[in-house]
């Protein structure tokens, strides 16, 4: 049986190893997920054969570009960067691939970037007039490069015009192609081959680059990382420092000192955090109105909902559904 979708993955020397093999894993677990053919995936590069990657492994590409066609439903196009001897990074859009993305986007359903591979995309023009991410260390490059492209650093990913996506760097590349598959297949499928993948969280594309498992990150204590594991699963509950305190077996002012030398964050701000994320991703995938977001993310009130949106992120929930919506 034929597949559904058929994934077109760009392939050039260099080019980031995990920025081709995530999503094309994503992908086969899908079919494997749903028992059928969903996607077909395949690997195309200038001249065909075996291509080196940053990492230095080889990839064999399928197709070479001028046997492609215009048989692509997605077409995703990954990047590659220079070091420079300070250590600093640059994005690279080879002319070749910039050319033959150029002459493909305009056949293919759907266009995504992975990380620095908006470069690429912006080199072709298909990024002018636009809202696009890529990697937070050449946002800014990518910003004085095309001043035609709106560049937004913070999200994972970004859908712009309905059929170009852009995708941050560079385990993000899973996020943005769970939420293709979500797409494609609906939110149920998305969240199994997330499952499988034992990825912590199928994040949103309004989520940050820095999002809370990121932002503090794990300390030497295993009983806080288990407590912040089990908050994340407890959200909706009062959570309260002495109910905290007692599950680790502590005073709730030594807890409240071991778990900010931790985390690096108070309790109570951690959890603020942790809940404006739970609030965020309710607010992108589902309808639910506003006094069932703020009860299931745990912020009881409509009143504290807000209050918590408009000092950690500046707007109100309902600005942000409004712009990060992904259901129909």
């Amino acid at each position: 049986m034929s597949a559904e979708h058929r994934v077109v993955i760009a392939l050039f020397p260099d080019v980031d190893l995990l920025d081709v093999t995530g999503p094309a894993e994503v992908f086969a677990l899908a079919n494997r997920v749903a028992g059928r053919a969903l996607y077909d995936v395949r690997l195309a590069a200038p001249e065909g054969g075996h291509v080196a990657t940053s990492a230095g492994v080889r990839l064999v590409a399928d197709l070479r570009f001028d046997e492609v066609g215009d048989r692509v439903d997605t077409l995703l196009v990954p990047g590659a960067v220079d070091l420079a001897p300070d250590g600093s990074t640059r994005a690279t859009a080879d002319a070749e691939v910039v050319d033959w993305v150029r002459r493909t986007a305009p056949a293919a359903r759907r266009i995504a970037s992975v990380c620095v591979g908006a470069h690429i995309l912006a080199e072709a023009g298909l990024l002018d007039g636009l809202t696009a991410t890529t990697h937070w260390t050449t946002a800014a490059q990518l910003a004085a490069d095309h001043p035609g492209v709106t560049v937004d650093p913070d999200p994972i990913f970004v859908r712009s015009s309905g059929r170009v996506w852009t995708g941050a760097g560079i385990s993000a590349c899973l996020d943005l192609s769970l939420a293709l598959v979500a797409e494609d297949h609906g939110e149920e499928t998305a969240l199994a081959v997330a499952r499988a993948l034992v990825v912590y969280l199928k994040r949103q594309g309004g989520q940050s680059q820095f999002s809370v498992p990121l932002a503090h990150a794990a300390g030497g204590r295993r009983d806080i990382d288990e407590l912040r594991l089990w908050i994340a699963e407890h959200l909706a509950e009062e959570l309260t420092i002495a109910e905290l305190a007692a599950r680790l077996g502590l005073s709730q002012r030594q807890f409240t000192r071991v778990f900010r030398r931790q985390t690096g964050s108070t309790p109570a701000a951690y959890i603020e955090s942790a809940r404006v994320e739970a609030a965020r991703r309710l607010l992108e995938t589902t309808e639910l109105p506003l006094p069932r977001v703020a009860a299931e993310s745990g912020f009881g009130s409509t009143e504290t909902l807000h209050r918590a949106f408009r000092r950690r992120l500046g707007t109100g929930p309902g600005s942000y559904r409004r712009r990060f919506r992904t259901v129909a």
